[in-house]
C-alpha cells in the first residue's frame, strides 16, 4: 500500500493533466456530442475526490465544514457561466468586423496550448491586479475566504470576478477568431487545472513546480497574511509570476487551516448568498 501511495503521489498530477485533456480532445476530434465533455468533467471530479481520500495532504480538509453546499453552488453557477460564454463563440465569430487571425492550420493540440498560454497571461494579470485594486479585491476576497483547500473550491469565486478573469483571459482569443472546438477544450482544461491547483492530494511534482501552477505552488497564494499571500498568481503556469517577481516556494512549508483565509477579515461570510452580497457592503 505504501508503494502504491508513493506512485500515486508522483503520477497523479501529470496523469490527470495529460489523460483527461487528451480524452477531451478525442471527444472533439470524434465529433461526439459536445455534452459528453460534461460527463468527462464529472469523472475528473470523481477521480479528484478519490485521490484526495487516498493520499490527503490534510485529512481534516476532506471533512465538510458547513461549506459543501456553498462550494457546490459556486461550482454550478461559475461552470454554467463559462459554458454559456463558450456557446457565444459562434455569435462572436459572425459579428467580428475584421478577418480571423486564428492559426487553424496548426494541429488541434497546438491550438489548445496556444489558447492556454494566452488565457493564462490574461487571467494571471487580472488576478494580480485584483490584489492591488480595492474594488476588484472586494469581489476576489470571496475566493480567499476558504479555510481548507480541496479540488472543489477552485471555482469558489464571485460571479462578477469570474467574469473579469474570463474576459481578461479570453477576449484576445475571441478577437483572434478562436473556434468553438478550441474554446470547449480550453474551458475543460481550466476546470481540470482548478481541480489540481486547489487539490487536497499530497501530490509530488518535483521540477514541475518551476513550470506549472499546481497545488504545492498555489497553496502559498492562500496564506492569510496579505504580504505572504501576495505570490503565485498563475492559473496554468508560473511563467508570469517569474516575470512579475511574485513566484515563491518553500519545500519545507506545511499548511493547515490556521494558515488560510483573510487575515484582516477572519469573520468573512461563509454562506453563498452572503458572499454574493458582501462585496457591495464593504
Amino acid at each position: 500500500m505504501n508503494a502504491l501511495k508513493w506512485i500515486t503521489r508522483w503520477t497523479y498530477a501529470p496523469l490527470i493533466l495529460v489523460g483527461f485533456n487528451a480524452a477531451a480532445m478525442m471527444i472533439i476530434i470524434s465529433d461526439a456530442p459536445k455534452w459528453t465533455l460534461g460527463w468527462l468533467l464529472a469523472a475528473a471530479i470523481g477521480v479528484s475526490f478519490l485521490i484526495e481520500g487516498f493520499i490527503p495532504y490534510q485529512k481534516d480538509w476532506n471533512r465538510p465544514q458547513g461549506d459543501r453546499s456553498r462550494d457546490l453552488m459556486h461550482f454550478l453557477v461559475n461552470e454554467a457561466s463559462i459554458a454559456g460564454s463558450v456557446m457565444l463563440i459562434p455569435v462572436a465569430a459572425v459579428l467580428m468586423p475584421f478577418p480571423r487571425l486564428w492559426p487553424d492550420a496548426l494541429p488541434l493540440w497546438a491550438q489548445l496550448i496556444l489558447a492556454i498560454l494566452v488565457a493564462d497571461a490574461g487571467i494571471t494579470l487580472a488576478h494580480w491586479a485584483s490584489h492591488r485594486n480595492n474594488i476588484l479585491w472586494r469581489f476576489h476576497a470571496v475566493h480567499h475566504s476558504v479555510r481548507r483547500m480541496y479540488g472543489f473550491n477552485g471555482l469558489m469565486k464571485h460571479p462578477l470576478h469570474q467574469a473579469v478573469e474570463l474576459t481578461a483571459g479570453t477576449a484576445p482569443l475571441v478577437l483572434a477568431g478562436m473556434p468553438l472546438e478550441v474554446a470547449l477544450l480550453l474551458a475543460f482544461a481550466v476546470a481540470v487545472q482548478l481541480l489540481l491547483q486547489h487539490s487536497n492530494a499530497d501530490m509530488r511534482i518535483g521540477p514541475l513546480r518551476y513550470v506549472l501552477a499546481l497545488a504545492p505552488v498555489h497553496r502559498f497564494h492562500h496564506l492569510k497574511s496579505a504580504e505572504e499571500g501576495d505570490v503565485n498568481f498563475g492559473l496554468f503556469t508560473t511563467l508570469w509570476d517569474r516575470l512579475l517577481g511574485t513566484a515563491a516556494f518553500d519545500p519545507d512549508k506545511r499548511f493547515t487551516s490556521a494558515d488560510l483565509g483573510i487575515g484582516d477579515m477572519p469573520d468573512y461570510p461563509r454562506t453563498y448568498l452572503r458572499q454574493l452580497i458582501q462585496p457591495f457592503r464593504q
